[in-house]
């Protein structure tokens, strides 16, 4: 791994050294991870450009939620789209992240690296967007890889052309977002454009990545029967490199937290997909020849 940028600092870096530090506990929130003290903006902005630092949200402990086995999940903050139904708000801001160095990072993976080959498992990078920083992604997963574990790439696509041939190819599998079919659907739902989504999954189909495809189920906003006719079209554009499609009944999880951030939320009364509505589209997924779940 390169080695770690000097950078100004306008206060001395006490972290290490201190008591709360060294009692932390490994599992939830960040704790365990080292972040960088008194970098003023624009040491900020260079490390994170370069990869030396990544504004992260939280990470977690997880097992056959965000990829294969047992998995560390490590939720990225910002992020360009603003879908109606997401979970998350609180990650759609890139400063509201705690920095994180990427040597803290990569030790973190190391510590559980024996875990992750007994378990088929690995590392997860999901959001927020984490193609939002894609330096520090894939030169986490660069170090992964070195180490023999499974990398996968939680994202919807939109920031394609953040993402070089050279980083894909770290890339093991991607659980690849395609929000819908029909781009003025994909319009409403996420107030981004389609196409960036079609474009990055045929370039992982290309370099030989693993997908798996997530479709978010909203009743009166992606459950038509055209518009899901339209995603799995998108997704036999990709070819072998699907594995599987997994359909996502939507549910109102999220909204507490667009509540507490005094976000009006656009699906307040929005009740999920009936029985009938999932096994049909679920059906229809199937007629194109994709296992389902």
């Amino acid at each position: 791994m390169d080695g770690q940028t000097a950078f100004r600092s306008t206060t001395r870096h006490m972290l290490k050294e201190s008591k709360t530090y060294a009692s932390q506990t490994l599992m939830g929130g960040l704790s365990g991870f080292e972040s960088p003290i008194g970098l003023d903006r624009r040491d900020r902005i260079r490390a994170l450009r370069t990869g030396d630092i990544g504004f992260v949200h939280s990470w977690d402990i997880n097992t056959s939620v965000d990829g294969p086995g047992t998995r560390m999940t490590v939720f990225m903050s910002g992020c360009p789209l603003r879908c109606q139904y997401c979970q998350n708000p609180d990650t759609w801001k890139m400063r509201d992240g705690k920095p994180v160095y990427l040597e803290a990072m990569v030790r973190k993976v190391e510590r559980y690296a024996d875990l992750f080959k007994a378990t088929g498992g690995g590392i997860t990078f999901s959001g927020g967007e984490s193609m939002m920083q894609p330096a520090f992604v894939s030169r986490v997963f660069h170090e992964a890889k070195a180490m023999g574990v499974h990398t996968c790439l939680d994202t919807s696509g939109f920031l394609n052309r953040n993402y070089t041939d050279a980083m894909i190819d770290d890339i093991d599998l991607c659980l690849l977002d395609v929000k819908s079919g029909d781009p003025d659907t994909y319009e409403r739902v996420t107030g981004g454009i389609l196409q960036p989504t079609i474009d990055f999954g045929r370039r992982l189909a290309k370099r030989g990545k693993k997908i798996w495809v997530r479709f978010v189920l909203v009743p009166g906003l992606t459950d038509d029967e055209e518009n899901v006719d339209k995603v799995a079209r998108i997704c036999r554009s990709f070819g072998d490199a699907v594995e599987h499609i997994d359909v996502l009944p939507f549910h109102q999880l999220g909204r507490p937290k667009w509540h507490e951030l005094r976000i009006p939320y656009p699906l307040e009364d929005q009740k999920g997909p009936s029985k009938a509505c999932k096994d049909r589209v679920r059906e229809q997924f199937e007629s194109y020849g994709f296992r389902v779940y």
